[in-house]
């Protein structure tokens, strides 16, 4: 149960995805066992008009989000980890597009509402992008990311005068 080294897997993986728990990254290991798991049972199975069906949806699925290449064999599916999983977020390619200079920004832009996919918002870091969308990726509303925010602005400006006021005035004593 507790393995210094998935624990330390785990964590890098957190800090260079921008996931904000754990939890967020047990899901796609869960989506991920459960692929393997059916995958397994395909390739244990007879040939049947059913079996070929289902695999071609799985593989049309994993092609069609980016997280497999063209032409991929079921087998070569089980060699699948969580980055190809995490490479196809939202937030992910928010960042590596340059949409944003952090995966932390990434994340705060999307949930603020300010990506959208072919002018749609998309409010959620964990969305997977299908390969067609992923150049209609934009911003949802104009943002300038280089802007100091006025309020960082005037709050240090009213701290230095306030301590100027205090240093210019004489206290107070009561006689």
């Amino acid at each position: 149960m507790w393995s210094k080294s998935r624990i330390e897997a785990d964590s890098k993986l957190i800090k260079e995805f921008g996931l904000k728990n754990e939890k967020e990254l047990w899901k796609i290991q869960t989506e991920l066992s459960k692929l393997r798991g059916n995958v397994r049972l395909l390739l244990s199975a007879s040939e049947s008009e059913n079996v070929k069906r289902i695999s071609n949806n799985i593989l049309n699925k994993l092609v069609k989000y980016g997280i497999a290449a063209p032409g991929v064999t079921l087998e070569k599916t089980l060699d699948l980890d969580e980055t190809a999983f995490l490479e196809r977020r939202l937030q992910s390619l928010v960042f590596r597009k340059g949409l944003a200079k952090s995966m932390a920004q990434s994340r705060q832009l999307i949930t603020h509402g300010f990506i959208a996919i072919s002018g749609r918002k998309i409010d959620k870091p964990s969305y997977r992008v299908a390969v067609s969308e992923e150049d209609k990726l934009g911003y949802y509303r104009p943002i300038n990311l280089e802007v100091v925010p006025k309020h960082e602005e005037s709050h240090s400006d009213l701290n230095n005068e306030g301590i100027a006021a205090e240093q210019a005035s004489p206290s107070n004593v009561s006689e």
